[in-house]
């Protein structure tokens, strides 16, 4: 291996296993929306801060999960380090998840959102290091278990809406904390992707295709944790809740092999998968939401009612 390709692998090994924070550059009050500043421990403790968006008189409440390096604000990948390490994908614009919850709110949902451990301005754990959602399953717990205990919600019908590593993680939460989704009515999760996947199909990108058990060693080194262990498609077989996936199908970062066999494996007769066709970006696919989000609504509106 030469030196150029040595040291391009040491850089997306680095930001894979301890991506940099990206700021919470959004706020709900820029589009006049009542929040209140949350924080609320981790299965394992860990602290995490989030938004909680009353929706008065209502018993749905939706808790949103985000994609790796994300916050709940979304990702400004218009401002550096951001665009250089995404705009080669095609992925060099902002996403801003803000609409997402005033969409959600007012359509008479309760939103919880949070940045998960490692993430935003969430506490630091496990080395900070990011693992597919391994660690981060006990942060979905801590929500459910947060939003159990608020007076507003109790009682409410929950819905998920977990993108990314937020959908990984929902997934091995149902596999090792089985339990905790008692009264879970349903999950909208978006672009769920296998850490191999993704990672192979960067390599390729940057030319360097046939490195990926290289750049596994480097990322094991970093973290302790190989690719068989980030496993959401193996963890799609403990989902027991009606599930709707989607997926951008021509997504430049994935394979649409990798979500249909998520879904695949999902044991419910409740679910449904949507491909968001004519664009390669998979910023695209966490912006599908606000541009197109009826689908998704009336996902939530059968399984919340």
């Amino acid at each position: 291996m030469n030196d150029q390709t040595s040291q391009l692998l040491e850089r997306i090994a680095a930001g894979f296993s301890h991506p940099p924070r990206s700021p919470v550059l959004r706020s709900p009050g820029e589009l006049g929306l009542d929040f209140e500043e949350v924080t609320f421990p981790s299965h394992d403790g860990v602290p995490l801060e989030g938004w909680f968006l009353p929706a008065p008189g209502s018993t749905k409440l939706v808790i949103a999960n985000h994609p790796m390096g994300f916050t709940r604000a979304g990702l400004p990948t218009h401002l550096e380090p951001w665009h250089s390490a995404w705009a080669a994908s095609g992925n060099g614009f902002e996403v801003d998840f803000v609409p997402d919850y005033r969409i959600l709110h007012d359509a008479g949902h309760h939103v919880l959102a949070y940045d998960l451990r490692n993430h935003g301005l969430s506490g630091a754990a496990n080395g900070g290091i990011t693992s597919s959602g391994i660690f981060e399953a006990r942060d979905v717990v801590g929500a459910l278990t947060y939003a159990r205990r608020r007076p507003e919600t109790r009682d409410a019908a929950v819905g998920l809406f977990s993108r990314c590593l937020g959908a990984s993680a929902t997934f091995a939460a149902m596999t090792r904390f089985p339990a905790e989704f008692e009264g879970v009515r349903c999950l909208v999760a978006a672009q769920p992707v296998t850490a191999r996947v993704i990672m192979a199909r960067r390599l390729a990108l940057l030319g360097a295709a046939g490195r990926l058990d290289d750049l596994e060693q480097l990322i094991l080194r970093d973290t302790g944790i190989g690719f068989a262990r980030r496993s959401p498609q193996e963890w799609a077989r403990d989902v027991r809740v009606p599930t709707f996936l989607y997926q951008v199908r021509d997504d430049v970062l994935t394979d649409p092999g990798d979500v249909q066999t998520m879904y695949d494996n999902i044991p419910v007769a409740q679910k449904e998968l949507h491909w968001i066709v004519g664009t390669t970006a998979r910023w695209d696919g966490y912006l599908e939401f606000q541009r197109r989000p009826q689908p998704m609504l009336d996902w939530l509106a059968r399984y919340l009612s």
